[in-house]
């Protein structure tokens, strides 16, 4: 059967999609970009926020409407979180919920009666990721999350935590590196709880990775600022462990990270970031940020603010905040007007540019290798990538070789027009 994939939200989602993408062509499927020709579509969907939602319940229309002949698979936040609705009523042939998703492919076949030649089944390595123009790998490591955040839907839609053996990432990093990828990041729910149901925790977990694989690049998905190993900044000290980390503190506020239930308030952030930025040359720390949380003052706000200046953020992922049903949050007192959380996203959108504006004019100047990851687009584009500290980069002429797929050393040289990538020049040969 020809198979169509699609996945809204976060990276842990995607790295589940690349799962299943390998577990459907070892049982003898094709995977398909196009949905119009495929006969079975699984759609793995989000409900972080109700924009989520109305993007995953457009998507499963959407994909109704352009292929009505093909079997649609629901998997994900949105359609473990309305178990009341059938797949009747949502108009498709199988929903399996988040607790099932490692059985995805399996139950499908099961439920759906999905047959497939074992002579079709494809050989290791083929159609991976590089063919499919994708350079960086998301591995899953870690499911669920024992906290629960006041705003936080996802800990209820993915339940308790569950770590992966180490032996089995060390495996699938492995395959990813035979298959020539050169970056992979470790994705989780709540990523620093790893290992609370195994005995093991993060940090052994990245130094096996470190010590058992080759991958040249190791990054890590965005980790709560607490649950930290108390050598956990010393790991980056291999540069093969890239030195950015996204922590998300959600407010600057101690007062609103109360009412969030927040386990991490103002002055801990602090010392957490002082530790890195001692430890970990080149370190680019990014956060999110919920603006409007029920009960949101003006003066908390602009604590927030303050916070969010002093700390000096390399980038900042910006949401309006939204009532989610089944949280705590939802029964909260005093919500924040739809106007004022839009003015107030607004100004925060024009700091976090200027802040990344800052960031990226410090390294004018200076020398990094970076993975090229996309081709120019136009023939006035260069060659796009990241340098080790996730900062984007694109080079200033377009060299004749294929550079995708490459690490090579760059000088940076100026901010592009619109602020947010550094323009650089290609020096002499390639790293990897």
């Amino acid at each position: 059967m020809r198979i169509h994939l699609k996945t809204l939200g976060c990276r842990l989602n995607e790295a589940e999609l690349e799962t299943w993408s390998r577990d459907f062509q070892n049982c003898g499927h094709q995977i398909t970009q196009n949905l119009d020709e495929a006969d079975l579509v699984v759609v793995n969907t989000c409900a972080v926020t109700n924009e989520a939602v109305r993007k995953s319940r457009k998507l499963l229309n959407r994909a109704q409407r352009q292929n009505p002949h093909s079997k649609l698979v629901v998997s994900g936040c949105y359609a473990s979180l309305n178990r009341d609705e059938s797949a009747e009523s949502l108009g498709v042939d199988l929903i399996v919920d988040n607790r099932d998703k490692d059985r995805l492919v399996a139950i499908a076949s099961q439920e759906l009666n999905l047959h497939a030649m074992p002579e079709q089944a494809t050989v290791p390595g083929e159609n991976n990721l590089l063919s499919r123009g994708r350079q960086r790998a998301f591995i899953k490591v870690q499911d669920g999350c024992r906290y629960q955040c006041t705003f936080c839907i996802v800990t209820v839609a993915r339940g308790d935590e569950r770590s992966r053996p180490i032996d089995q990432v060390i495996g699938e990093i492995n395959q990813m590196v035979d298959q020539g990828i050169q970056e992979a990041v470790l994705t989780g729910v709540h990523l620093g709880g790893y290992g609370s149901d195994s005995g093991s925790d993060l940090s052994q977990l990245i130094t096996a990775i470190l010590d058992q694989t080759a991958i040249p690049r190791l990054r890590l998905g965005a980790v709560e600022p607490w649950d930290l190993p108390d050598n956990f900044w010393t790991l980056f000290h291999n540069p093969r462990l890239m030195p950015h980390l996204h922590l998300p503190i959600q407010s600057g506020s101690d007062s609103v990270l109360r009412r969030m239930a927040r386990r991490c308030k103002q002055d801990e952030f602090s010392r957490l970031v002082q530790q890195a930025r001692a430890s970990v040359a080149d370190f680019n720390l990014t956060t999110d940020i919920i603006v409007g949380f029920p009960g949101e003052s003006e003066a908390e706000w602009q604590e927030t603010l303050d916070y969010v200046e002093q700390i000096g953020f390399g980038h900042l992922h910006i949401f309006a905040y939204s009532q989610r049903p089944g949280t705590r949050a939802a029964i909260l007192p005093n919500p924040v007007s739809r106007e004022v959380i839009r003015q107030r996203s607004e100004t925060l959108h024009q700091l976090g540019e200027k802040m990344k504006r800052d960031v990226l004019q410090r390294y004018i100047g200076r020398e990094f290798p970076v993975l090229i990851e996309s081709a120019p687009t136009t023939p006035e584009d260069g060659w796009n990538g990241y340098t080790p500290n996730f900062l984007r980069v694109q080079l200033n002429h377009t060299p004749e070789e294929n550079l995708e797929n490459q690490i090579i050393s760059v000088r940076l040289q100026h901010l592009s027009e619109s602020g947010d990538t550094l323009l650089a020049t290609q020096l002499t040969g390639t790293l990897s």
